[in-house]
């Protein structure tokens, strides 16, 4: 008689990711324009090269944002009401936790109940996340959650009937396209509960030189994380770029507020992935990322035609960024006068 073996889960977890990951590849390889998803920069070595991005002096979203959360903790704590009932505190892209550890360290010092559920995509930095929290906090109740934000909430959700508080950081939800953005949230409107709160962080829009200096700086670590990706794929995917044969370049519209990362190819290249051919011809772009920025009144319109309703705001002392704290109100179909 032969006994049927159960596949680690762990193990059937990385397969079904790197499955995903070479569908998106190829399917982004496949398009016109030609374009990568920005949620596959952070392996380890690009959670490194992420690392160095925020600790440059161009680079002010990170230094924005802290300053909230060092010196603010306290009206954030209120504005998530922190000190009612029991919750989990839910953060989307969780990082190594620097900024969020400042609110941690209050929340255990002010006795909140509470749960802290860390998601992000990259396994590597929640082991160090964990690490590192574990050390500092000790008493901490942590759980890490490694997969895709709204598959890990559902499961955050079946784990606990707490009311959640969910935190998206960093001026993330400006990687995604207006239309992306808009889906985004009202997910989060048909994953939530009306007790639960949502902090969002925006990038606000500036003067232009100021945004474009971030992504595109002298020392050339961006460029260094982005042509990483093509690295990524060449050890994960069995491909074969060459990142020399890519230039990286960054613009901005002050209008529309959209910053946007190329690779552009500076040859006609032939590349082998997983064993299929794709063409790039010269000066051919490649459309790595978007980091959107926002004005307050687009932020609310977001908010408002999602099925939410702003119900704090926090900015830094430049007010260069805010953190928009919304709760759930009544779904609108009217998104963007469409």
């Amino acid at each position: 008689m032969s006994l049927a073996l159960t596949e680690d889960p762990e193990t059937v977890f990385k397969s079904n990711h790197m499955n995903h990951f070479l569908e998106d590849v190829l399917t982004g390889l496949r398009s016109n324009p030609k374009h990568l998803s920005s949620k596959y920069f952070y392996d380890k070595t690009g959670d490194g090269l992420f690392q160095k991005i925020m600790a440059m002096p161009e680079y002010y979203l990170t230094r924005c944002e802290l300053d909230i959360f060092r010196n603010k903790t306290g009206d954030l704590a209120n504005l998530i009401n922190a000190y009612g009932s029991a919750f989990d505190l839910i953060e989307l892209g969780a990082g190594d936790a620097m900024k969020s550890a400042f609110l941690l360290r209050h929340l255990n010092e002010k006795g909140a109940d509470f749960t802290y559920m860390p998601i992000d995509i990259s396994g590597n930095i929640l082991s160090v996340l964990k690490e590192n929290l574990n050390k500092e906090l000790p008493q901490l109740d942590i759980i890490p959650l490694e997969g895709e934000y709204f598959e890990m909430l559902e499961k955050a959700s079946a784990m606990s009937s707490k009311r959640k508080v969910i935190l998206f950081l960093g001026g993330n939800i400006g990687n995604m396209s207006r239309q992306e953005a808009e889906d985004f949230c009202k997910q989060l409107y048909h994953l939530s509960d009306p007790q639960d709160i949502l902090l969002i962080g925006f990038d606000l829009k500036k003067n232009p030189h100021t945004v474009l200096n971030a992504y595109n700086d002298p020392g050339g670590v961006t460029a260094a994380f982005n042509l990483n990706l093509l690295s990524r794929i060449n050890r994960e995917l069995k491909g074969n770029f060459n990142p020399d044969y890519f230039q990286h370049y960054a613009t901005y519209d002050p209008v529309t507020g959209a910053c946007r990362s190329f690779l552009i190819s500076l040859v006609n290249q032939e590349v082998l992935i997983s064993g299929e051919r794709i063409i790039f011809e010269e000066n051919e772009i490649l459309d790595m990322e978007v980091s959107q920025k926002f004005s307050i009144d687009e932020i609310h319109h977001l908010a408002e035609h999602t099925g939410f309703k702003v119900t704090g705001e926090i900015t830094d002392s430049k007010n260069w960024f805010v953190d928009s704290i919304w709760k759930k109100g009544h779904l609108k179909t009217d998104v963007y006068g469409k």
